[in-house]
């Protein structure tokens, strides 16, 4: 497949399904103005953003599967297979038959993972969005899964799971999700083990895609100029994929309620770590509130945690602040990397800032410039076609509604200084920290002392 993904760590009821008599049919279509959404008959979703101004398509598939849908035994298995759809098919027997058809209209294509979704998607000049769908609808339907292709592949995994273990600035994610979650799909790699990517075997692939690549979880969309007949297309391309349940993961469950320490000792000149708490899963009431929290805390250069840690002390290269939500739970957390000397500073300071927050209401203008920081970053996201279906796809496969752009702002309008530090309360003030820690240190002990 094409070497760039966006980083794994990665990263929700929808409408009745409809039921068509005889051949299955696109139905019970309604605008919500900037989407439209359609149920064929098999219960596959459709989701356009017409932009009949743009000069390009992007056409995405994307399911409500990813790392947490593994068991232990086939942990990476949602990762590796995204890497085989792109071995071929048998109209398109190799890799290079895809990547030059491709190629051959002008296009990009790519694909990624997450813990609760995976997608798969071409972007193109819009008069190749047919070309574009077969591409995809014939990867998802058709793929091989050869044997000696499987193993080959097994080789670039490896190297490429390599490569995170060597990027702190990454794989610290995985050891604080890995503090928060413990031995549980949540608290896996998405990369998943050597030792399962090994032993992976054409009937695991098979198994996998087999039991959650159905319509109920797949969710079609397309975005920019995207033609008058496109869920006509999709229904002759998808409409007979045979209905099946799926059943659902198991709830996520805690490892960690603070505070707790958990270090990966690794020699290095930088230190990388984690400081957070567990927070509030995606559909929560407060998720606006909850993001504006983030904002005030770690999103910008004007960000407390920025200019705390970076401007004033000079303990970092790199912090932000975020908060990051699965269906059923969520944490808020800063991260940054930091002098391995004063390591200890840096997670006194940023702590300190965690608790300003709960203690002290958010001033008038702060929480003003983070509100319109906050909708600019968002309304950026969503200029050009693939930002916008992605944002889209996202909200229908996780939660059931791809809503209007304009609900997001209105959102986030209605968020006080009361409310923030109401959640702050609730958030930080309710639970320890816990910490994760990459760096040239062997006893949790001192660290833990901080968070007390």
């Amino acid at each position: 497949m094409p070497p760039k993904r966006p980083r794994p760590h990665g990263g929700a009821a929808g409408e009745p399904e409809l039921q068509g008599s005889g051949r299955t049919v696109p139905r019970g279509a309604h605008s919500v103005s900037t989407f439209e959404r359609h149920t064929l008959g098999n219960g596959l979703r459709v989701l356009l953003a017409p932009m009949p101004q743009a000069t390009s398509v992007t056409c995405m598939i994307m399911l409500s599967a990813g790392s947490r849908y593994e068991t232990r035994e086939t942990n990476g298995i949602a990762h590796f297979a995204e890497h085989m759809f792109f071995k071929g098919t048998e109209r398109r027997p190799t890799a290079r038959d895809i990547g030059t058809e491709v190629d051959g209209i002008g296009g990009e294509f790519n694909a990624f993972t997450g813990k609760e979704y995976t997608g798969y998607y071409v972007k193109c000049a819009a008069e190749f969005r047919d070309t574009a769908l077969d591409v995809l609808v014939d990867m998802l339907r058709n793929s091989k899964f050869a044997s000696d292709e499987i193993e080959r592949e097994k080789g670039v995994i490896v190297e490429e799971m390599n490569m995170y273990y060597d990027t702190p600035r990454d794989f610290i994610g995985g050891v604080y999700e890995e503090l928060l979650y413990g031995d549980q799909p949540l608290g896996w790699d998405i990369i998943g083990r050597k030792e399962t990517i090994r032993a992976a075997g054409r009937d695991t692939f098979l198994g996998y895609t087999g039991r959650w690549y159905k319509p109920e979880r797949m969710v079609v969309g397309l975005g920019g100029n995207v033609g008058g007949d496109a869920v006509a297309k999709i229904e002759q391309l998808l409409g007979d994929l045979p209905a099946a349940e799926t059943g659902v993961p198991a709830p996520a469950a805690l490892a960690a309620n603070g505070p707790r320490v958990k270090i990966h000792n690794k020699q290095s000149d930088q230190a990388h770590l984690c400081l957070g708490v567990p927070s509030y899963p995606l559909a929560h009431p407060d998720r606006y509130v909850l993001q504006l929290l983030a904002t005030v805390l770690g999103t910008g250069m004007s960000s407390r945690l920025f200019t705390e840690v970076r401007e004033r002390r000079g303990l970092a290269y790199y912090v932000f602040g975020i908060n990051h939500s699965y269906t059923d739970t969520g944490s808020l957390y800063s991260q940054a990397g930091v002098d391995i000397n004063r390591a200890d500073e840096a997670v006194e300071t940023i702590a300190r800032e965690l608790q300003r927050i709960v203690d002290e209401p958010v001033e008038a203008a702060e929480l003003e410039k983070s509100r319109n920081l906050a909708k600019g970053r968002f309304l950026l996201q969503l200029e050009n076609p693939q930002g916008m279906i992605m944002f889209g796809l996202r909200r229908e496969v996780l939660e059931g509604e791809a809503v209007d752009p304009q609900a997001i702002q209105e959102g986030l309008d209605a968020v006080t200084a009361e409310d923030i530090q109401r959640v702050a309360q609730d958030v930080i003030g309710g639970h320890g920290l816990n910490l994760a820690l990459i760096g040239p240190f062997d006893e949790a002990e001192k660290f833990e002392a901080l968070l007390v």
